[in-house]
């Protein structure tokens, strides 16, 4: 059977099982690696592509509307606790990652409407892709950015701003106008 043939029928089963699933996502699950789908908020129309790579720990990871991706995209919402003395890292459990009833190993990574995440970048817990943004290619994202940022590098920094205050306002304002319709 042909693999997009595949992909429309698990498709199906993985928007069931996330969080929260707009419509028109398009997904390719059996060409992608997708855990923690309980953890998973996708907005309308937003698009995942075959290769991607979505891991939501005990953090959840929430993707906006209209938001694209190039190839192989990489978002983990958790890290590994490292200063666990007698352990291999394997073997720390999620119980170990609270210290004063606080997981700090895992946060949520957030992916604001609109936003164009370039072919393979790398987006790290703890991390808001801000509205209208623009990650390049490549690009490994610690920190977050601000709404309509274009950013770049590893780790990413902020190449420039995509539009001035005024142009966001009067972006914004278009935005609204077409969603009303």
């Amino acid at each position: 059977m042909p693999s997009y043939i595949l992909d429309a029928i698990w498709a199906l089963v993985y928007k069931k099982c996330m969080k929260n699933c707009g419509k028109g996502v398009y997904l390719r699950p059996m060409s992608s690696d997708i855990k923690g789908l309980w953890n998973l908020t996708v907005g309308d129309g937003t698009s995942i592509p075959k290769g991607s790579t979505i891991y939501c720990t005990d953090a959840p990871c929430t993707i906006g509307k209209k938001v694209i991706f190039g190839p192989k995209p990489t978002i983990i919402t958790g890290d590994h606790r490292i200063d666990v003395i007698g352990k291999h890292l394997i073997d720390v459990t999620v119980e170990e990652k609270f210290i004063d009833g606080v997981n700090n190993f895992d946060q949520p990574v957030v992916i604001e409407d609109g936003c164009w995440i370039g072919a393979n970048v790398t987006i790290l817990k703890g991390v808001t892709i801000g509205r209208g943004s623009i990650i390049a290619a490549g690009a490994v994202v610690t920190k977050s950015c601000e709404p309509y940022s274009i950013i770049g590098g590893v780790p990413a920094k902020l190449i420039k701003m995509r539009f001035s205050p005024e142009q966001i306002a009067e972006h914004e304002s278009l935005l609204a106008q077409h969603s009303r319709k």
